[in-house]
């Protein structure tokens, strides 16, 4: 409560100027006080309806936050009717209104000596100026309820953050790696002349994975043995899948449960999910330009 409002309850049992004395505030100020709480109210008025407006989206998808679902309500609308990124994270912070948030680092890479030497093609730029140019990829586990794990390989363009291959296995052997690679030059209509980033993974280092990017004519890229930053943008999108569908569960309850799950993430991640990357639309969304392109049958 404020001071402002104190004086209001207590006027009619304390005169006014008393009040203001003991609680050190100025009677003309109590006074603009009083006089803007229509004002007030209407503005209150409005964030009621504003706040509505979020709690509608964020029961959608309880992951998003302020960033997100100002882009959402802003979707679609005239700039003067837009509102204020400042004004959204303040009424969800008013009425408790959050995005999932998980702290938790895990690392599944498995270091072995690479069966031939990979310079490190990206040095931290995760970046890139077209879709089909470079590429970043990782392995992550996926926990189920027995104690026993799937293992998901991911392959994402740096362009669009658009998750253009992935494979879902109960291994971490080279098929799986191999599996998404193959994916996304499918998906792609071919991979030819573009870079794959990775860890130093025994899977990534291997002989196979490595005749694999020969025949795709993909080169391959790899940072630094255990940092982990030198991927950083695999790592980040891990660490989103488990969070977003995880959330505070520490693991799925079975394997269908876990596939089925995963594969409605990924789907939506590519379609739906706004990334603040992209300007806060979703993959397939920024890479309209290219579309076409894309398409087209190499």
């Amino acid at each position: 409560m404020s001071r402002f409002q104190f004086v209001a309850d207590h006027c009619d049992t304390y005169p006014v100027k008393w009040l203001c004395a003991l609680l050190e505030i100025a009677r003309s100020s109590y006074h603009a006080w009083c006089a803007a709480a229509e004002s007030r109210r209407a503005r209150q008025a409005a964030d009621d309806v504003l706040a509505q407006r979020i709690r509608l989206i964020h029961q959608a998808d309880p992951t998003m936050g302020a960033p997100r679902i100002t882009a959402e309500l802003n979707d679609g609308v005239p700039p003067g009717e837009r509102v204020n990124h400042k004004r959204v994270a303040r009424v969800m912070r008013e009425r408790g209104i959050a995005g999932y948030r998980k702290r938790r680092k895990v690392r599944t890479t498995v270091p072995e000596p690479a069966d031939h030497k990979v310079p490190d093609l990206v040095t931290r730029d995760f970046s890139a100026p077209v879709p089909n140019l470079l590429y970043v990829g990782d392995i992550t586990y996926l926990p189920l309820a027995d104690g026993t794990h799937l293992y998901l390989a991911t392959v994402i363009d740096c362009y669009s953050r658009k998750l253009a291959g992935w494979a879902i296995a109960d291994h971490m052997r080279t098929d799986l790696v191999a599996a998404a690679l193959k994916d996304a030059d499918r998906e792609r209509n071919g991979l030819a002349g573009s870079v794959f980033h990775s860890d130093h993974g025994s899977v990534y280092t291997s002989k196979e994975y490595a005749e694999l990017c020969t025949a795709l004519e993909v080169t391959q890229s790899m940072g630094a043995v255990g940092t982990s930053a030198d991927n950083a943008l695999a790592e980040s999108f891990n660490a989103a899948l488990k969070r977003e569908v995880l959330q505070d569960r520490r693991h799925w309850p079975d394997e269908v449960t876990c596939r089925r799950e995963v594969f409605r993430w990924l789907v939506r991640y590519n379609t739906v999910r706004r990334h603040s990357y992209c300007g806060n639309v979703a993959p397939n969304t920024y890479e309209t330009p290219y579309a076409a392109t894309l398409s087209t049958t190499a």
